[in-house]
């Protein structure tokens, strides 16, 4: 402390010295002080937790595991209702020979006002796509609902389904004359153009037996000899669908609102309508459209049996309505 000072200073100048010397001191150490712990405090809160900040992580690690969870299972369910799906249509439809089920709207886009109330998170993006992914879950899900209770009927029915479906030949095949006339479009033999033909001609004589090719119900009986159109004829309603037209028919030998059963006697073959030969024109249709009757003459037919029936179809006819 020496050098401060000389032989000149009083007593009372070495006394306000000490003091700002040690005030410096003070100072110094206080802010060395707060330097070392602002240092301190910044590694810490890089390299360590806080009891909060801790907290937190974690609960945010479990948030992020239970979103992972929650789209695992989604897709999870989402692959077990394709693959329900998949049989519904591939293989409990066809066997009970029923459309695949469809509720009109059911898949239409919601309103945008619909995930309004998520769009003040900052999770938005995310929140709203998990949102959609559930909808359309629930919409699957509901639909598939309705259609296995629409299964669950037709098995109830199945035996009665079996016996209503057409499945046999209308005519004896053995009597049959010519070859069978195609289903679908060909050349019209008055008119010379294309037209549907929404049935096929079985060929044969007067007065051969017609049979019905399942169970059901008469719901048409015309008895006409104008040349014209179908001429005299019977229309079969066998429920789940499905109904028969036999036509050209020369005598009938059923009326209207008799139950019929598969393999009975309901006419003889004529030449009535339209016709230019003795012909049975047969028709199956299904919801109201009519399909190809060659693919119900025998539900057990072998690829075989099926290529040789297919080699006996030829594109004349034998009618012209």
């Amino acid at each position: 402390m020496r050098r401060f000072f000389n032989h000149k200073s009083t007593e009372g100048e070495v006394r306000s010295l000490i003091h700002r010397v040690r005030s410096y001191r003070l100072i110094r150490n206080l802010l060395i002080g707060f330097i070392l712990v602002s240092i301190v405090n910044l590694l810490f809160s890089s390299l360590f937790y806080t009891p909060k900040a801790y907290r937190l992580a974690i609960e945010n690690r479990e948030a992020q595991l239970k979103y992972e969870v929650l789209q695992s299972r989604i897709r999870a369910a989402q692959r077990q209702i394709d693959q329900i799906k998949y049989r519904d249509h591939n293989v409990y439809r066809p066997l009970f020979s029923s459309d695949t089920l469809s509720i009109e709207g059911i898949y239409n886009p919601y309103k945008p006002t619909k995930y309004a109330s998520l769009q003040s998170s900052e999770y938005y993006p995310m929140m709203q796509s998990t949102w959609m992914e559930l909808d359309q879950l629930a919409r699957s899900l509901y639909l598939q609902s309705r259609s296995l209770d629409e299964l669950q009927s037709l098995s109830k029915d199945k035996e009665k389904f079996s016996t209503a479906v057409p499945a046999i030949w209308p005519i004896d095949r053995s009597k049959m004359r010519n070859k069978i006339g195609a289903f679908g479009y060909r050349m019209h033999p008055v008119y010379k153009r294309w037209k549907f033909h929404s049935g096929v001609d079985m060929p044969g004589r007067i007065g051969d037996p017609i049979y019905a090719t399942g169970d059901g119900v008469v719901e048409d009986v015309v008895i006409t000899r104008v040349r014209y159109g179908y001429g005299t004829q019977v229309v079969i309603d066998h429920g789940f669908g499905y109904k028969t037209r036999y036509a050209h028919l020369n005598k009938v030998h059923v009326k209207e609102g008799d139950k019929i059963s598969r393999g009975q006697l309901i006419a003889d073959m004529g030449n009535t309508g339209v016709s230019t030969s003795p012909h049975l024109h047969y028709e199956v249709i299904y919801n109201r459209s009519h399909v190809n009757p060659i693919n119900y003459f025998d539900r057990n037919m072998s690829a075989e049996a099926y290529k040789s029936l297919m080699n006996q179809i030829q594109d004349e006819n034998y009618e012209a309505e």
